[in-house]
């Protein structure tokens, strides 16, 4: 009689047979601005000698073919044509269908998700009465990639049913971008020290930024750079390197506003600093439970100006009002940054990858602010022998902390992975599952970047484990495991 097999089965989280692929109808509007004045007056000109019949079939053509891919589609043609207003010659004359048909010809449609759809992050929010009794609602975020490799943040939502079955809000045809909302509010000490990241010296710094309050806008800071105090003996090249940082780091941080009829769906946070016009990019949402109770939701993203990485964090309570603020500390130059859900001991805590090859955690009394990070572990197991990052934020259980991982091994392959942290010292790792949960199938060989699997936040609902994937970073799908099934498995393989 044969021996039986009591090697125990790998865990393998179970694929839902939907996939989430993107759409190239879904297309913002964008300012299309010339570089130079010169350019900018001579397509005005052209339009302006335009006779009223032209002018006017023209701009038909235009009123025909787009308004039903845009909301608000005039009142868009006439922001634009605010933007280049005062190099239009007796604008105050002009008529509104000149105004429109000048704005149409600095405006531009950008597919948003024309080349991948990937990446997403998906986090529990406070149920609607409409939805069914006993169901979980959910938003994801998706890291969405369009003509020359910007990326920006796009949403959908959905509920989970009393079966654990998933059901997506129907998808909307209209995709819009928010007002923004300039006059942002800085704190004085936080601006110093991110000043201090970038190079400028501390003299420096306090010769720029003396006399402003502890909170202080954006006119704040240009009426003060336009009245700064010449008396410092300072060489002029240092004061034109300082302003230009302080600029650039205030314009890394403002606040957008969507309008509240717009759907979850239609809502896009595009690129709009110098620090991220190449895109922002692997946003991990994240809720988190204030001391008081209080559910605020942050991600931590990736700023990409073409040649620097800047990490950011977005905040809001409603998905509709979002700050997006600087991260500080020399411990925040690197990428894949997962905050936890909840203070730990008095102290925020966030997993991080410093170096591009090890897990690290750190921990900071300001969510702003991180300056010491600890090595919480390095590749072990062949499918993450060249990497080892974190898949999102961790997730409470009463087991401890749960955190799915990627590793990358052989052929750039990315797989996700799981171990449990101690809750009350989460440095300590208590168990890790020595083989991947989710591996790249014959399926996930195919697209943007082929042979990866990769998510950037999960979720717990009736003790599943749902995990919100990317598929060879170009769609996406959802895989799921019993909590039960993962906690076993951890306990067989305890550290």
């Amino acid at each position: 009689m044969a021996e039986s097999n009591n090697t125990p089965l790998p865990l393998q989280a179970r694929r839902k047979p939907f996939v989430i692929n993107a759409n190239i109808g879904r297309v913002i509007t964008r300012p299309y601005i010339p570089p130079t004045e010169a350019r900018i007056c001579n397509i005005i000109n052209r339009v302006l000698d335009l006779d009223e019949d032209e002018a006017g079939t023209i701009l038909d053509g235009i009123m025909h073919d787009f308004p039903n891919r845009h909301r608000y589609f005039r009142e868009t043609l006439l922001r634009n044509f605010e933007r280049v207003v005062s190099h239009v010659p007796d604008a105050d004359k002009l008529s509104e269908q000149r105004r429109l048909l000048i704005g149409s010809y600095f405006t531009a449609e950008y597919s948003v998700e024309a080349a991948a759809l990937f990446n997403p992050s998906m986090v529990q929010v406070k149920s609607e009465k409409t939805d069914p009794k006993g169901s979980c609602r959910f938003i994801m975020s998706f890291r969405a990639i369009g003509e020359g490799h910007i990326s920006s943040i796009e949403f959908r939502s959905g509920f989970i049913d009393q079966n654990n079955d998933i059901y997506f809000d129907p998808l909307s045809n209209y995709v819009r971008t928010p007002k923004i909302h300039t006059d942002s509010s800085y704190n004085l000490e936080l601006f110093h020290l991110k000043l201090k990241d970038l190079g400028v010296s501390k003299r420096i710094s306090e010769w720029l930024l003396s006399d402003l309050p502890d909170q202080f806008t954006f006119n704040d800071l240009e009426d003060r750079i336009t009245n700064h105090n010449n008396g410092y003996k300072i060489r002029a090249r240092d004061k034109i390197v300082a302003i230009e940082n302080a600029m650039w780091l205030a314009r890394s941080n403002y606040e957008v506003l969507f309008r509240p009829d717009h759907q979850i769906s239609e809502r896009v946070i595009f690129p709009r600093s110098d620090s991220e016009k190449r895109g922002i990019e692997d946003a991990r949402f994240v809720r988190f439970v204030d001391d008081d109770g209080t559910v605020i939701y942050y991600a931590t993203y990736t700023a990409y100006s073409g040649e620097t990485i800047l990490p950011q964090l977005i905040k809001t309570t409603d998905f509709l009002s979002f700050k997006i603020d600087t991260l500080y500390g020399k411990q925040v130059h690197g990428k894949g940054m997962a905050l936890f859900p909840r203070k730990i001991a008095g102290k925020y805590a966030m997993l991080s990858r410093q170096d591009g090859e090890n897990n690290f955690i750190m921990f900071s009394d300001d969510v702003h602010f991180w300056q010491h990070a600890k090595k919480l572990q390095a590749p072990a197991f062949p499918h993450e022998f060249f990497q080892i990052g974190n898949g999102g934020s961790p997730i409470e259980t009463p087991e401890g902390w749960l955190v799915i991982t990627h590793g990358v091994g052989p052929m750039r392959t990315y797989s996700l992975g799981i171990e449990l942290l101690d809750l009350d010292d989460p440095t300590r790792i208590i168990s890790r599952i020595d083989e991947p949960i989710l591996t790249p199938n014959e399926h996930d060989r195919e697209g943007y970047v082929p042979n990866v699997v990769y998510s950037c936040g999960a979720m717990i609902f009736q003790d599943e484990l749902i995990i919100p994937y990317a598929s060879a970073d170009q769609r996406c799908g959802i895989a799921t495991l019993q909590v039960t099934d993962v906690m076993a498995k951890l306990e067989n393989c305890r550290l």
